[in-house]
This record gives C-alpha cells, structure tokens and sequence, in this order.
C-alpha cells in the first residue's frame, strides 16, 4: 500500500450468501459512502462485447450463451457451483480482469480525496484477502435466514442452495475473522440503525471493534 492509498480507509464488505450485504451496502451509498461491488464488476467483464464473456466461451463452451449472446450465468453456475475445480478454473480466467477494473475505481476515488470506500466482496475470507483492507465487516443471518431468502429471493432448489453454501466459509469461521459484525435478521429500520451505530468505529481509525 503506497503512501496516497494510506490516506483512504479500505474497508472489505463481506457476508455469507444471502446475509443481506447487498442491503448493506445500499445503506452505505444512501448515508455519502462509495462502495465498489464485486459482483458489478464481474458482470461488467462478462458483459456482451467484452473480453471476459469470450474467454469464459472458449473455455466453458458457446452454450454458457443465451438466445441474446449474453452469459446465461445459471447456466454457468450450474457447471461451476458444487465442482471445485471448474470454479477455480473461472476464478483464474476472471480474476485478473476484476482486479484491473478495482484499482482503476479506487484510483478514481484516491484521485478524488475520499478518505473511507468500501469494496463489497462476497468470499472475502475464502480468497484469503484480509490483508488488502484496512478492517472488514462482515454481515451475518442465520443458516434457516439465509436458506428462506435464496429459496424466496433466488428461487433455488435445495440441491443448488447446498453447493452455493458449501462453496463458502462457515459464518462461525467468519465472525473470528471479521473486524466489525453486524447481524441482519430484523428489519430494514433496524439493519440501518445498527449500520449507523457501528459506522463511527469504521471510520476511525483509533477506534476499536
């Protein structure tokens, strides 16, 4: 980290599938703060036209398309999702081209004198990517919460919610790793009272979790 990235707080945003992060992180833009988005990202480099979409092609297949030439991504999550091996097989293909596109934004927001950004990234703790930030808060739901919101927001079958939990860390496992904890099984007033409350920690950076 060089001396210009030092002036700005990098927070890692994380939680388990259907914790409720997104929610989260659409908090954070409402109270004033830029959060840089993993899964944008990723879809951005897949997006029809750019290079992702055609090297996830030629190494997955041209049936990963839809009818419009666009990624069907259920498609490619049925490959990947439950096989280890594809799944790095995408990471590695992927990767390089999201992490170009991150420190392009954080750039941007250095460029811009912003002093607390947080990056939204899904397995934070399973890329073992703890060093890059400044201090990590992880949102947290139960097993049966996060269960009920993929089958209701997702729609997916028992089968699928097996492998998307299998693919990550436990919470428990998480909440040792994590800075700041910040549970969501209430409502949306109380997830943003409770994001308010903490925010202070976050943002200095004596403070203590």
């Amino acid at each position: 980290m060089n001396t210009a990235e030092k002036a700005m707080r990098w927070i890692g945003l994380t939680g388990g599938i259907a914790s409720g992060k997104s929610s989260v992180s659409e908090l954070l833009k409402e109270l004033g703060f830029p959060v840089i988005d993993a899964d944008e990202i990723a879809k951005k480099v897949v997006a029809k036209g750019n290079p992702g979409l055609r090297l996830v092609t030629s190494h997955f297949g041209a049936d990963m398309l839809n009818s419009q030439g666009e990624l069907d991504r259920r498609k490619l999550g049925q490959v990947v999702f439950g096989q280890a091996e594809k799944l790095r097989e995408l990471e590695m293909l992927l990767h390089p081209l999201v992490k170009m596109e991150v420190m392009k934004l954080k750039t941007e927001l250095l460029k811009k004198g912003c002093t607390l950004a947080f990056y939204d990234v899904p397995l934070l703790f399973e890329k073992q990517m703890e060093a890059d930030f400044d201090g990590i808060l992880l949102v947290t739901a139960s097993l049966e919460t996060q269960k009920k919101r993929m089958r209701e927001r997702d729609g997916l079958n028992d089968l699928e919610i097996h492998h998307r939990l299998k693919a990550q860390m436990l919470m428990i496992e998480k909440q040792k790793r994590a800075t700041w904890i910040l549970p969501n099984e209430g409502s949306p007033q109380e997830l943003r009272e409770a994001l308010i409350k903490i925010l202070p920690q976050i943002q200095s950076p004596s403070a203590k979790p």
